[in-house]
């Protein structure tokens, strides 16, 4: 039964199912519901009817997904489903999936659409409600529902797509051909808001406490009196998984920091004092610098790099934690992006776009089973999350860094020597920032080692050295993110800096990429 109800799922009266087609935005569908007081999680598509019942949802949601209805092994969902007498709301292939189990023909639109449309919507549909009559929805598929007026009733449409929004004339079965959960549908939210409102009857009951008092008591209830091994990074997610461990087993947690030689300046000391002061678990710090690069020496494929970090990893909490008899779970800061962007989502069918280090499971020999108290939560949950547990300011707005370290920002070969070069750059970034103001206004703000060098001049000398990016985006999920209009006179003044206090780099570039298509992170 992979498309089971998670047990990890938080408990709440009201709940809606997301039915997981393979979309790499289905879970954007569960967070703007979350962020309305309604509990949403992602469910499998083979998620039995039975299994559904279950639960007791206020209503399903079909996410969208990569396939076509007419491939023979396109995804597909249990009929009786839609006989649970239950509102349900189809998303892209979501709809176009219902239509064809319903009987409504589906075929391949003229040329795939994809990017920005204009919708004029019947706004006396309560899934409309308070929402403009024309309005801009954000397209993306190559088949769409041919004309059936005795089936479906038309409550939106655009130039190219007459059936863009409908409901079943006597059902409550709804459907898109667009997708609300993304930010560039203007009033996509309000949309999911209505359905979960008006349709299902919800009122947004749902609180992040309710998150932190299920998930001590699923820790507490798996682990029983058994030790639980904490891999610190020193970031916010694995700080709040610390934090949350910590209230629901106290001194049965070891926490085990591991300095890999790719950290950000001072970072060491850093943890070391921040955890001290406000944890009373066991800190384990452990020096591998000279493994982790030893590993990476030659090394510039990023996937190789990502694969031996991760492996160092687990041989070096191995080693850490040997004497630990009683220790049996690994708890790890795994995030929803993370999972997603390494195929993992819960259709089994999204697209592997990197290698994470935390996610895919442990191997036999580490004697681990994994708790990952936060995989299903994106990165500003884990912030409120993080609020609600009571840690201080600076750790919770910290901006990510990479379980990888410096290795994904040092483009090609990694040596000690570029990580001191890319530790000074990035020091100065931040402290100019900051200086700024505008450190809680930006989401990710970091420096970039490119492997190509550039002719300069200083004094009256030529040079030939390092280029450095800068990257800084704006982002509330980490699934897409825009990049982040710092003002002229701060990257003047990162420039400056970083060019003259930083030896070998003479030449600083500003990178203006958004995700997609770029990913956060270099590599």
């Amino acid at each position: 039964m992979t498309g089971a109800i998670p047990k990890t799922a938080y408990e709440s009266d009201e709940v809606i199912l997301v039915v997981d087609f393979g979309s790499q935005t289905a879970q954007l569908i569960a967070r703007r519901l979350r962020d309305a007081g309604v509990l949403a999680f992602l469910v499998g598509h083979d998620v039995t009817a039975q299994e559904v019942r279950s639960v007791a949802p206020k209503g399903l949601i079909f996410s969208g997904g990569p396939a076509s209805v007419y491939e023979i092994d396109a995804p597909r969902f249990d009929p009786e489903l839609l006989d649970l007498d239950i509102p349900v709301l189809g998303i892209c292939y979501g709809l176009q999936v219902i239509a064809n189990t319903i009987g409504v023909p589906v075929e391949h639109a003229d040329h795939r659409e994809f990017g920005r449309a204009s919708l004029t919507t019947r706004n006396d549909d309560e899934l409309f409600k308070a929402i403009p009559d024309e309005t801009v929805v954000w397209m993306s598929h190559g088949d769409q529902l041919s004309e059936n007026q005795d089936i479906f009733r038309v409550i939106g449409s655009t130039p190219t797509c007459p059936l863009a929004a409908v409901r079943h004339v006597n059902r409550p079965l709804f459907g898109l051909q667009f997708h609300p959960e993304v930010s560039h549908t203007a009033h996509g939210t309000d949309m999911l808001t209505n359905f979960a409102f008006s349709v299902c009857g919800c009122h947004g009951t749902w609180r992040m406490i309710d998150v932190m008092e299920h998930q001590i008591e699923l820790v507490r209830e798996r682990t029983g009196d058994r030790r639980v091994v904490c891999g610190l990074s020193g970031g916010v997610d694995s700080s709040v998984v610390a934090a949350l461990l910590s209230k629901a087993i106290g001194d049965r947690l070891t926490c085990v920091f591991v300095d890999h030689g790719l950290l950000r300046k001072r970072e060491r000391e850093l943890v070391e004092t921040t955890f001290r002061d406000h944890f009373d678990s066991e800190l384990r710090v452990v020096d591998a610098e000279g493994a982790f690069l030893g590993d990476l020496a030659g090394i510039e494929d990023p996937q190789e790099k990502r694969r031996r970090i991760g492996h160092r990893f687990i041989q070096t909490f191995k080693e850490a934690t040997a004497d630990l008899d009683d220790a049996e779970f690994l708890a790890q800061g795994t995030l929803y992006p993370d999972v997603i962007e390494s195929g993992g989502g819960h259709a089994g069918k999204a697209a592997s776009i990197k290698l994470h280090h935390n996610v895919g499971g442990l191997p036999e020999e580490l004697g681990f089973e994994l708790i990952e108290p936060l995989r299903d939560l994106f990165k500003d949950e884990v912030r409120r999350l993080g609020e609600v547990l009571g840690l201080p300011e600076q750790m919770v707005w910290r901006h990510p860094f990479p379980g990888p370290g410096l290795a994904v920002r040092i483009l090609g070969e990694v040596t000690k020597a570029k990580c001191d070069v890319l530790r000074d750059c990035d020091e100065i970034v931040l402290e100019e920032l900051t200086s700024a103001d505008l450190y809680r206004s930006t989401s990710q703000v970091f420096a970039v080692l490119l492997p190509v060098k550039s002719v300069g001049v200083m004094g009256d000398g030529r040079t030939y050295e390092s280029c450095v990016a800068i990257r800084a985006v704006t982002t509330n999920d980490f699934m897409t993110a825009d990049w982040a209009r710092l003002p002229y006179e701060v990257l003047a003044r990162m420039s400056s800096r970083i060019i003259n206090q930083v030896r070998g780099v003479n030449r600083v570039v500003y990178d203006i990429s958004s995700k997609p298509p770029a990913t956060i992170e270099w590599e």
